[in-house]
Parts: structure tokens; C-alpha cells; sequence
């Protein structure tokens, strides 16, 4: 897998954490780049280290199940982007409150990142370099999640659903991508 790939499953992992963002920025009266920030630094920690932990989870069973790694990998990131495109459809929201207090910040932090969780156990699979792909999944979160903010501030939540809509599409059609390398389709 290439640094291409990996910069677009950063991508399409950081559309809740955009979301979630956007939604935080919405429901700030003035804008502060303190929290900006800070809700960057949270949610790109989590991206960051969730894959990480699904890579060690995933590399004690791969050799168990490397033959239907392939087949993993696009059931994994098929659910992943379809849940992502379920809660677009049907306008689940994720605006829960103004506040940027530690539980609530590590809680949704969590909540956003657990697909990174089960991408990370991917990954173990297909055999990416970890650390670069922890690194540009960290920092891509990290820059959308302080865009979001702002352009939350400056313009609402119409974009959310368009946003998670988008993530879910790009993760279908890399676990798909994997599938048809791995058949010797493409």
C-alpha cells in the first residue's frame, strides 16, 4: 500500500473527527483557536494511536489468517464506510454540546476513532509501514479537525453529512480496491 492510499484512508478516517469538528465550531460564539487546537490535538492523537493499537492486535494474528487477509481488509473498511454513509443518510447527530472539557473531548475522540481501531488491524494484514501511516493519519485528522472548527464557526453544519457521506465512500472503495488486487483482478 501505497503513501498515496494511506493519505486517502487518513482522509476518509478523519471525516467524523471533520464532522465532529464542524459541530464544536457551530456551537462556538467566538472563535478560539485555543480550541480549535486543542479539539486537532485530540482527535489526531486518537487517529493516531487506534490504528497503532489495531497493527499489534492484528500482527499477533496474522499469520492465522493471511489467507483471507484480502478478504478482512474489505469486509473491515466496507462496514466502516458504510456506517459512515448509514449516519450521513439519516442525519445522526454528533453535536452534543459547546463543551471542550476532558471527558468530553476523550469520549468523542473515541467514539470517532474506533474505525481506526479495526483499520489498524487492517493494516497488520497488508503489511504498511505502521509509523508513517499512524504519522499521516495523526496529522491529516489533526489539520481537518482545526478546519472544522473554523469552518463550523464560519458556516454551520450543512457540510456534515456531505463530509461523513464522502469518508464512507473513499474507505468502500479502497477495502474494494485491496479485494480486486489481492483476485488478481487489477
Amino acid at each position: 500500500m501505497g503513501v498515496l492510499e494511506i493519505f486517502v484512508i487518513g482522509l476518509g478516517l478523519s471525516m467524523d473527527a471533520f464532522a465532529v469538528s464542524v459541530c464544536k465550531g457551530l456551537s462556538m460564539k467566538r472563535m478560539s483557536w485555543k480550541q480549535a487546537v486543542l479539539a486537532g490535538l485530540y482527535f489526531g492523537g486518537f487517529q493516531f494511536l487506534m490504528p497503532l493499537i489495531g497493527y499489534l492486535l492484528g500482527t499477533t494474528m496474522a499469520d492465522l489468517i493471511i489467507s483471507i487477509d484480502h478478504w478482512i481488509a474489505f469486509i473491515l473498511l466496507g462496514l466502516i464506510g458504510y456506517n459512515m454513509i448509514r449516519e450521513a443518510r439519516h442525519g445522526e447527530e454528533e453535536c452534543l454540546n459547546d463543551s471542550f472539557d476532558i471527558k468530553t473531548m476523550l469520549l468523542l475522540a473515541v467514539a470517532t476513532s474506533i474505525d481506526a481501531l479495526a483499520v489498524g488491524i487492517t493494516f497488520a494484514f497488508l503489511r504498511v509501514q505502521i509509523l508513517t501511516a499512524v504519522c499521516m493519519i495523526g496529522v491529516t485528522t489533526f489539520v481537518l479537525s482545526v478546519a472544522g472548527v473554523k469552518v463550523g464557526h464560519m458556516f454551520g453544519s450543512r457540510f456534515r453529512a456531505k463530509a461523513e457521506y464522502a469518508g464512507g465512500t473513499i474507505l468502500i472503495l479502497i477495502g474494494l480496491k485491496i479485494l480486486l488486487e489481492h483476485l488478481g483482478v487489477l
